[in-house]
């Protein structure tokens, strides 16, 4: 595990990447969007999947977005090393307290995520059809981290209830314990997936 202070736009993380398996979990706003961090490092734990997460240890809290996050070297070498991201998010819909949107580039694999959330964490909904989740939820671009491994990735938009506890957080945040074994199984489904088909275009 290496930790690392970074300055991006002004704003200085402190960034805690363990490199691992070839399935990567990225928590890039873990300073504002409060859980995420603390679930990908549960997940990463459990499975042995790479790991990076941003977190704001001083200052007022900024949230910069994923686009304009990829130029520091954390970054760069969580995005050499790993060969799909699973890049974990917040949001704050109050329309929508109990859904997870599941974007990113690789579908196949937000379908395996998905399923494993339908199963483990039957408590929320969680949305694949990419024109059901809102346009700036919907993790698409390319200059996005998690669609910038070789086999692209997975990006989970996850309400308040889903990602630490609710209503009053702790300090630190203490994820839903079916979210952290739904996200389990489905890492440890990926990859056994992305094992057997390596020269495939499935992933």
């Amino acid at each position: 595990m290496r930790t690392e202070r970074v300055r991006i736009e002004g704003t200085d993380f402190l960034t805690t990447l363990t490199l691992g398996a070839p399935i990567g979990l990225l928590a890039l706003h873990g300073g504002v969007e409060g859980g995420t961090a603390e679930l990908a490092t549960e997940v990463a734990a459990r499975t042995g999947a790479t790991l990076l997460t941003f977190t704001q240890p001083t200052g007022p809290p900024a949230h910069i977005p994923s686009i304009r996050m990829s130029a520091c070297a954390p970054l760069r070498t969580f995005l050499s090393h790993a060969t799909l991201t699973i890049s974990l998010h917040g949001h704050n819909r109050g329309a929508t307290p109990r859904t997870i949107y599941v974007g990113g580039s690789n579908r196949p694999a937000a379908r395996v995520l998905a399923a494993a959330l339908s199963h483990w964490a039957p408590a929320f909904v969680p949305i694949t059809t990419l024109s059901d989740i809102p346009n700036p939820l919907r993790g698409l671009h390319p200059d996005n981290p998690v669609n910038q491994t070789r086999q692209g990735g997975v990006q989970l938009e996850l309400p308040v209830q889903a990602r630490t506890t609710y209503p009053a957080p702790a300090c630190p945040e203490v994820p839903p314990m079916e979210v952290v074994d739904a996200l389990t199984a489905g890492v440890r489904l990926i990859t056994e997936r992305l094992s057997a088909v390596a020269e495939s275009n499935e992933f």
